[in-house]
């Protein structure tokens, strides 16, 4: 006997997670539907295999302060830059994910106007953040979308991941920002904003000689 219990009891402690099997793409819509747009959650779909997460608070600051780090940076070099947070990616009947953050940086300009993501109109982000991801369908669901670099951040430590013909190999070195040494920038700079305050931070960051 199966038991179908509605999606929007599930209550998930911060931290947790759960992982649904054998779900199709109008499992998944509706799904999205259910759960609504103002929630904490974070859902990831590849294949039929569904994630729902309930992040911590230590989960949430640190790619909040990672995307302050990055606008930072981009601004003193001067650059273009589009911030879509954790709008929800989606392959249809392959792959759909929430990133943490997500940013449009060589492709800022073509996102002009944009107020629904469709990935069939637009290229998918240049970048995609993630704080703490253990899971390979959030892996697996980052390559069918084509984003073509990955930062996770995980235990004060940042990885970059970059696309290619064989799915995401790990990276020194950000394609992004090829003349900074972000692998060690990024977990100093979080730390500090950690323990002195993410402005206080930031006014410094714009000092560092390593950007200026």
């Amino acid at each position: 006997m199966s038991v179908t219990v509605p999606i929007k009891t599930i209550e998930l402690t911060p931290g947790s997670h759960i992982t649904i099997p054998n779900l199709s793409w109008q499992d998944f819509e509706q799904i999205l539907i259910d759960l609504g747009e103002k929630r904490s959650s974070r859902v990831t779909y590849f294949q039929g295999t569904l994630e729902i997460m309930s992040p911590l608070a230590l989960h949430e600051r640190p790619h909040r302060i990672i995307a302050y780090i990055l606008t930072t940076i981009l601004d003193i070099q001067r650059r273009n830059w589009e911030d879509f947070r954790s709008t929800t990616l989606k392959r249809p009947q392959i792959a759909g994910i929430e990133p943490d953050t997500c940013f449009y940086i060589q492709n800022a300009d073509r996102m002009k106007g944009c107020t629904n993501l469709d990935l069939k109109q637009y290229p998918p982000p240049d970048l995609a953040i993630e704080a703490d991801v253990t899971s390979k369908t959030t892996l697996n669901a980052y390559e069918a979308m084509g984003v073509p670099e990955l930062w996770i951040y995980r235990n004060q430590q940042l990885k970059i991941y970059l696309l290619s013909d064989r799915g995401y190999t790990e990276s020194s070195i950000s394609p992004t920002f090829p003349n900074l040494p972000i692998i060690e920038i990024i977990p100093q700079q979080v730390q500090k904003a950690i323990d002195e305050g993410t402005s206080k931070m930031l006014r410094e960051l714009r000092t560092d000689t390593r950007i200026v």
